[in-house]
C-alpha cells in the first residue's frame, strides 16, 4: 500500500495522517510505504530554471539554496526579518513558477483554474488531464516507478481544500497508468465531504472508497490485518524525509484525539458535521509521545488536537514528554490555576492555542463557547507569568455579534494585550450543516457543490464587507493591536511562532 501526502500543504512538519496509518500497517507486518508529495514537490519546483527580469526575481534565484538551508536553522529565527526575508523569497520563486504554468502556488497553498477545490466538476476535470498540473513531471514520474513495484492500493490524506486539485490529477494519472489500483480517499477534508447534507460522491469510478474519520480501520481490513480491537497505533515517520521540512529540527506532529471534547460551539464545523470525540487514553498518549521523543529527539512537539484536554493537560504537566511542545487548549478552570500553568511551563509547554474568537460575553454565550470573559483574563495573566505565549484566536462577523461587540473585543485586547502573544484575526463562514444555517442562510444557489459553508444575510446587516473594513481598518490598525500582529511569522504563522520564544531560540553564541 502507497500513503500519499498531495500537494500543497506547509511543508515545515511531517503528515501527521500518513505517519499515523504507516504506524498501524507496519506493526502488523503489512507492507506499506509513505511518500510526501507536497514537500518533494515544493522543493522540487523552487529548484527548477526559471527566468527572471526583475531584481527582486533574480535575487530570490540566486539566494534560494541559502533561503532553503536558512529555514532549517535556529539561528535564522533570532531575526524575524532575516527570516521573513527567505520566506518572501522562497514564495516569490514559487508564484512565478506558478504564473509560468497556469497557477498561483504559494508555500502553504494551491489554485489552478479550471480545477476549483470546491466543485466536483474542477476536480473530475484535474483527474481528466493530469498533464495540466504543474506538478506532473514529478507525481508522474515517481508515481510510475512507485506504481511499478507492487502497490495494489493508493491512500490519499486529504486534509486541506488547496491539496484537492493535485491530489485529483494524481489519482487521475493513477487511473490512466494503473487502472488496477485501488485508491482511497480520506483526511480532514474527505471527511467534512462526507458530512456534508445529503452528500451523493460525484467521485464514484475514479475512487474506490472514501473515508470518514480515523482511517487505520479501513485500511487494515483492506490489507486483511485487521484484528478485534483498537486499530489504532503509535505513528511512524520513519520513511519521511525528516532532515528536509523547512524548519530547525524536526517538529513531530502528534494527535491525542479526533473530534473535539467540548463540541458545543454553534459556529464549529465539528459541531455542524456531528464528528465524534475519540479520544487516545492519557496514559498511553504518555508513552507514545516519550517512545517518539526518545526515537526521533525533535525540536518540537505539535500537539494536533482540536483541543487538549484538562485531563491530557494534566498528564503533561505531571509527565512531560521531554521536549518543547505547544497545541489547542481551552480557556478552561484549571488553566485559573497560577501553579498548574508553571507545571505546564515547566513540562515544556512554550505556547497555548486559545479560542477566545469575542471580547463580547453575549456573543460568547450565543455561540454557545463556553467561555467566561473574567476567568479568559486570568489565564492569559497566569499564561504570561508562567511564561507560556499565547496564539489568541478572534472570529468576527458571526451572527451573534454586531459592530458594537466587535469594538467590545478590540477594547478586550487592548486591556489584556500583556497576555497575547500573537493574534489570528478571522472572518465567519457558517457551516452547511449548521443549525443556524437554516435561520440566516441565504438559499443562494451555488455551482460550489464541494463548499463546506453557505451565503448567509446578517440579523444585524454586519455583512462580510463592513466586518471586513473593520478588521483590517479600526481594529488591525489600533497600535496595540498591530504591534502584536507584527509579531505573526508570515505565511507558516502558528506553526513557526514557537520557534521565535526564547525556550528555543539559540543562547548567546550558541548554534
Amino acid at each position: 500500500m502507497l500513503l500519499i501526502n498531495p500537494p500543497v500543504a506547509k511543508p515545515c512538519e511531517p503528515p501527521a495522517g500518513v505517519a499515523r496509518l504507516a504506524g498501524a500497517l507496519l506493526s502488523r507486518g503489512i507492507r506499506c510505504r509513505v511518500w510526501d508529495a507536497s514537500l518533494d514537490g515544493l522543493l522540487w519546483l523552487l529548484g527548477e530554471p526559471l527566468a527572471a527580469s526583475d531584481t527582486w526575481s533574480r535575487r530570490a534565484l540566486r539566494h534560494r539554496e541559502a533561503h532553503i538551508e536558512s529555514m532549517r536553522n535556529l539561528r535564522t529565527y533570532t531575526s524575524p526579518d532575516r527570516y521573513r526575508r527567505s520566506v518572501v523569497d522562497l514564495g516569490r520563486i514559487l508564484d512565478l513558477q506558478g504564473r509560468s504554468r497556469g497557477a498561483a502556488i504559494t508555500l502553504g497553498d494551491f489554485q489552478q483554474e479550471p480545477f476549483s477545490a470546491v466543485r466536483s466538476d474542477g476536480l473530475l476535470a484535474a483527474a481528466g488531464n493530469p498533464e495540466a498540473n504543474p506538478f506532473f513531471p514529478l507525481f508522474s514520474r515517481r508515481l510510475e516507478k512507485l506504481l511499478g513495484e507492487g502497490d495494489s492500493s493508493v491512500g490519499f490524506s486529504l486534509n486541506y481544500l488547496n491539496q484537492a486539485a493535485c491530489a485529483f490529477a494524481m489519482i487521475g494519472f493513477i487511473r490512466r497508468h494503473s487502472p488496477r489500483t485501488a485508491i482511497i480517499l480520506g483526511g480532514g477534508l474527505v471527511t467534512s465531504w462526507l458530512q456534508r447534507p445529503e452528500w451523493q460522491s460525484p467521485f464514484t469510478g475514479l475512487v474506490d472508497e472514501m473515508v470518514a474519520g480515523p482511517g487505520e480501520a479501513i485500511l487494515l481490513a483492506r490489507a486483511g490485518g485487521f484484528s478485534q480491537g483498537d486499530p489504532t497505533t503509535t505513528p511512524d515517520y520513519s520513511q519521511l524525509p525528516l532532515d528536509d521540512y523547512l524548519s530547525p529540527g524536526f517538529v513531530l506532529p502528534y494527535s491525542a484525539a479526533s473530534g473535539c471534547f467540548w463540541n458545543r460551539c454553534s459556529f464549529c464545523p465539528e459541531t455542524a458535521e456531528g464528528n465524534r470525540y475519540r479520544p487516545i487514553p492519557v496514559s498511553r498518549v504518555m508513552t507514545e509521545l516519550k517512545d517518539l521523543v526518545c526515537r526521533h529527539r525533535p525540536a518540537l512537539v505539535h500537539l494536533l488536537d482540536n483541543a487538549l484536554s484538562p485531563s491530557l493537560l494534566s498528564g503533561l504537566a505531571n509527565s512531560p514528554p521531554g521536549a518543547p511542545w505547544y497545541g489547542f487548549a481551552r480557556f478552561t478552570p484549571e488553566l485559573a490555576d497560577p501553579d498548574f500553568c508553571r507545571d505546564l511551563a515547566a513540562s515544556g509547554c512554550v505556547m497555548l492555542k486559545l479560542g477566545l474568537e469575542s471580547g463580547d460575553q453575549g456573543v460568547l454565550e450565543r455561540m454557545d463557547k463556553g467561555i467566561d470573559l473574567a476567568l479568559a483574563a486570568t489565564v492569559l495573566e497566569n499564561l504570561r507569568r508562567a511564561g507560556i505565549a499565547t496564539y489568541v484566536y478572534l472570529l468576527f462577523g458571526t451572527p451573534a455579534e454586531d459592530e458594537a461587540a466587535a469594538r467590545r473585543t478590540l477594547e478586550y485586547v487592548r486591556r489584556h494585550h500583556e497576555g497575547i502573544t500573537f493574534l489570528n484575526l478571522a472572518l465567519f463562514n457558517m457551516p452547511l450543516g449548521s443549525p443556524e444555517a437554516a435561520i440566516y442562510g441565504s438559499g443562494a444557489p451555488s455551482r460550489d457543490d464541494l463548499s463546506l459553508y453557505t451565503p448567509f444575510n446578517h440579523p444585524s446587516g454586519w455583512d462580510r464587507p463592513r466586518v471586513r473594513r473593520f478588521v483590517s481598518g479600526e481594529f488591525g490598525r489600533d497600535p496595540i493591536v498591530a504591534a502584536i500582529l507584527r509579531r505573526d511569522p508570515p505565511l507558516f504563522t502558528s506553526n513557526h511562532a514557537p520557534l521565535f520564544l526564547p525556550p528555543l531560540l539559540p543562547k548567546e553564541g550558541g548554534t
